[in-house]
């Protein structure tokens, strides 16, 4: 069997290739990849060659927000049948390191995760017609879910866990600096928590149009009404918790200026070694959480995605066939008009 494959040479060096696939062996499954989301990593590796001191030092295929339709099953797979659509877990920690028995899998010492430049070899991604996985990443669902929504099932998990690293939620008046698919899409956890109040900023209207759509009670343009944050320091600080989607330092200001005392700061973007303005923190009192990643979380935003507690339909803003993905990863990178954007496939 044939595939067409979306695989990376360099920067800015993005192919279509065609390639055998192979029969699924023991424990492994063969799926019709349906839709596939652009993430932010995959446009650092086309743009950059990497991200940080992750190089891109062999051809590799990108994509690891995925979802699909099972075509057939290895030996030993009974929990998958041809015809079960399902999502694709693209995180497989080991199991065995001192972290994963910990309890902390996220911060495996051998993980593999789908799409990945930081291992050499490196870890192949999610974006062709059909892939061969293991059937242990295989979340199957309801025969009515939207694959395309599961597609951002990936996504979701990341800001579920940055919401459990947060704390409750419930009540709290809440800062997301950064309306990308991770502010956007943390903005619906704070409101599915019960936010009292979800306050996004960033630098285009496009969206914070989107973050409105998920649940935001006020959006501010930045480049155009920053004074209009000034409030929201006076008296020491109005909100209770802060998801800092954009890595950028004066986003990171700001939000410091905006929290009051004893506030939370969730750390989600990342970026380079970025100022913090250690004055206010300590000053406020306030706490940093990093978060990283996912575990239980993949399941949980399944869940969510096909009870329809969240809705990311608004997040995805665009949809292009694998065979125009060049232009695909131009919109991508467009933030004045575009959130998610997502490949198609050939289908089942």
């Amino acid at each position: 069997m044939k595939t067409r494959v979306c695989r990376l040479f360099g920067k800015n060096d993005l192919r279509i290739e065609t390639e055998e696939i192979d029969d699924p062996g023991p424990g492994q499954a063969l799926v019709a990849v349906a839709a596939g989301g652009i993430c932010g990593s995959d446009l650092h590796y086309l743009s950059d060659g990497g991200i940080g001191t992750i190089r891109v030092r062999e051809p590799i295929i990108l994509g690891h927000e995925a979802s699909g339709r099972v075509i057939a099953v290895g030996e030993g797979v009974d929990w998958l049948s041809p015809g079960t659509g399902i999502a694709i877990n693209p995180s497989r920690p080991c199991g065995a390191c001192a972290y994963c028995a910990e309890g902390l899998p996220m911060h495996c010492l051998n993980m593999r995760f789908n799409g990945s430049a930081m291992r050499l070899p490196h870890e192949q991604g999610l974006f062709r017609d059909r892939v061969v996985v293991d059937a242990a990443q295989c979340l199957p669902l309801p025969a009515t879910a939207d694959l395309g929504a599961v597609a951002c099932a990936e996504p979701l998990a990341v800001c579920l866990h940055a919401g459990r690293m947060a704390g409750d939620i419930a009540g709290k008046r809440v800062l997301v600096t950064g309306a990308g698919p991770i502010g956007c899409l943390c903005v619906a956890v704070a409101s599915a928590a019960g936010a009292a109040e979800i306050v996004v900023t960033d630098l285009h209207d496009a969206p914070l149009a989107v973050a409105l759509a998920m649940g935001a009670t006020r959006a501010v343009n930045m480049s155009r009404d920053g004074g209009e944050m000034d409030r929201y320091a006076e008296q020491k600080g109005h909100f209770h918790l802060a998801f800092e989607c954009s890595a950028a330092a004066g986003a990171i200001r700001g939000a410091m200026a905006a929290l009051r005392p004893r506030a939370t700061l969730v750390q989600v973007g990342v970026a380079g070694d970025t100022p913090m303005p250690i004055n206010a923190l300590v000053a406020k009192e306030i706490r940093v959480q990093g978060t990283h990643r996912f575990h239980a979380e993949f399941a949980e935003a399944v869940a969510a995605i096909t009870s329809g507690r969240i809705d990311v339909k608004p997040v995805v803003t665009f949809r292009y066939p694998l065979e125009d993905a060049v232009a695909a990863f131009r919109t991508a990178a467009d933030r004045t008009r575009s959130v998610k954007v997502q490949l198609t496939f050939a289908p089942a």
